[in-house]
């Protein structure tokens, strides 16, 4: 599926695509979290829209807010989820298969620029969604699902975005694991051979764009969670990229 053909070309230009990327991306992520930090309300005026009051019980407490996520439980989002999680394993084993291919094949001539893209997309996998996201920030930022905070039916006080005064204790709301995993598939694009990106791209970009949006409508994660989910993803392959770009410039240089 993927292409490893193009052989090395020495880079004449002094700041690589990725890394002007990067620093397009970087600041983004940042002034798009001041935002979501600033205006809570961004995020509660969406979970609101996905949410359904019902009348409570008679004996719970009168401010309690009693309802659901409708979508939370419907059978076609569930089936739906279960594929698109499946998605970035097999594209990680796919990659995987492809480098050891390529060793096998060509030995200490292995590298090439594709190659090397596939190592930036297998890093950015581990560093973004693997460490940043589930092991730190989903760890320890307290930060409570939509659906487990007192507005939307749940125990737990809300809190915006960035910070990290919520009573969540694990698993929580920022960010959202799903769609950083579904902004890495985006990246996945720019793997691809140019005869497959419009059949194939489309897709995966269909498929990125729903996995953000799901976690929200099911109450799953505040809007906050999933853009910055998306977008962290982004801002780690361009990062990824953009050391390999340095390194291997530097080795040609070198050569």
């Amino acid at each position: 599926m993927f292409d490893n053909s193009i052989a090395y070309a020495k880079r004449t230009a002094p700041v690589s695509r990725s890394f002007v990327a990067f620093l397009a991306l970087f600041p983004l992520w940042w002034l798009l979290l001041y935002v979501f930090y600033r205006f809570p309300g961004i995020d509660l005026l969406v979970a609101r829209s996905v949410f359904t009051a019902t009348p409570c019980a008679s004996a719970t407490l009168p401010d309690k807010v009693c309802g659901t996520f409708a979508l939370a439980r419907n059978p076609l989002f569930e089936i739906v989820r279960d594929v698109t999680l499946a998605l970035p394993y097999i594209a990680a084993v796919t990659l995987i298969a492809t480098l050891i291919s390529s060793w096998r094949k060509h030995g200490t001539h292995w590298r090439t620029p594709k190659t090397d893209r596939y190592v930036a997309a297998l890093i950015s996998l581990s560093i973004g969604c693997g460490f940043i996201v589930n092991t730190l920030l989903k760890s320890y930022s307290g930060r409570p699902r939509p659906r487990s905070t007192d507005l939307f039916g749940g125990s737990h006080d809300f809190v915006q975005a960035g910070s990290f005064a919520g009573r969540c204790l694990g698993n929580c709301s920022f960010i959202s694991g799903e769609a950083s995993s579904g902004g890495w598939l985006l990246c996945l694009i720019l793997l691809l051979p140019p005869r497959l990106r419009l059949r194939l791209g489309i897709p995966l970009a269909i498929v990125s764009i729903m996995m953000p949006v799901m976690r929200v409508m099911t109450g799953a994660h505040y809007l906050s969670d999933a853009v910055l989910g998306w977008l962290l993803s982004l801002v780690v392959f361009a990062a990824a990229m953009a050391v390999i770009d340095f390194l291997r410039s530097a080795r040609s240089t070198q050569s």
